[in-house]
């Protein structure tokens, strides 16, 4: 039998939530003024999303101290700031390392859903 991890958002309440409930509470957050949110699964891994609100940085870790991967975007020139994390620090990305919100949502919801990135998501390893 396929077990399907579940995912739980880090300051939120400890109940599992679906894709759907992840979106729902990444656009909260965003209203909110909460630009950086971090997710984890019951299999340890830990799913990061940050925004400026137009773009965003998708990291995908494996365990504490991973460097991970995240999503890409490798048309893109120039870099975005804003991206304020929760302990006030703000971020300046290049815009290749992140992705327009639209597709940032579509990616964490396929993760939290599926447990891995879409087959037409464009990502790189960072480790």
């Amino acid at each position: 039998m396929l077990v399907i991890e579940s995912w739980v958002i880090n300051d939120d309440s400890p109940v599992a939530v679906s894709s759907a409930v992840a979106l729902e509470a990444l656009r909260s957050r965003i209203d909110g003024g909460q630009l950086e949110t971090w997710l984890t699964s019951s299999s340890g891994r830990s799913l990061a999303f940050v925004t400026n609100t137009e773009r965003a940085m998708v990291m995908l870790l494996e365990e504490e101290g991973d460097p991970g991967e995240h999503a890409v975007d490798p048309g893109a020139e120039g870099s975005s700031d804003g991206f304020v994390l929760s302990n006030g620090q703000g971020d300046e990305y290049p815009d290749g390392d992140t992705v327009p919100i639209h597709e940032a949502f579509r990616l964490v919801e396929h993760i939290v859903g599926t447990g891995s990135w879409p087959a037409d998501a464009r990502w790189i390893v960072d480790r």
